[in-house]
């Protein structure tokens, strides 16, 4: 089955968009992140971390495995690719992919890291589009209260073989 014709919704003609995340535990921030994202190019590329990359960068492995975040992501129907970013180094990916617009949350914005990714990208001139972060939900406050409700599980099943 093949993608429809999209009609151009970038700024500029033909602009080619790069959003890059875990989408462990997909909820509305990272859908209101690739909706925004749509909205801003005429092709819409989401990378999806690998297991292995969010280890080394985060410390913990994701809840959902990459395989299935990647089907989840590839199966929207407002994307039109998703690849499995291996890279740490986004350079890297826009040498491998070609974007001209990179989406970030704005919880970057003004932090040592975006202001590096901001140079980087400015030298081979790539604009960064920066997105309001959605506080009340992610993935990481999810994946606290899921070991909440473990670690109660636990004790009353603790409790009850007492």
């Amino acid at each position: 089955m093949g993608r429809a014709v999209l009609e151009p919704r970038g700024n500029e003609k033909g602009s080619i968009g790069y959003a890059v995340g875990a989408f462990d535990l997909f909820h509305i921030g990272h859908l209101n992140l690739i909706k925004q994202a749509r909205e801003h190019c005429d092709e819409l590329i989401i990378g999806v971390v690998s297991d292995d990359v969010l280890e080394r960068t985060k410390g913990a492995r994701p809840v959902i495995p990459e395989y299935e975040r990647l089907e989840i992501v590839k199966n929207l129907s407002i994307v039109d690719r998703a690849v499995l970013e291996i890279n740490e180094d986004r350079l890297e990916t826009w040498k491998e992919l070609g974007f001209n617009v990179f989406f970030k949350g704005d919880d970057w914005k003004g932090t040592v890291k975006g202001r590096d990714l901001e140079r980087r990208f400015a030298e081979v001139g790539v604009q960064i589009q920066y997105f309001p972060y959605t506080v009340h939900t992610s993935s990481s406050l999810l994946r606290r209260a899921l070991q909440t409700l473990d670690e109660a599980s636990a004790k009353e099943s603790e409790a009850a073989s007492q």
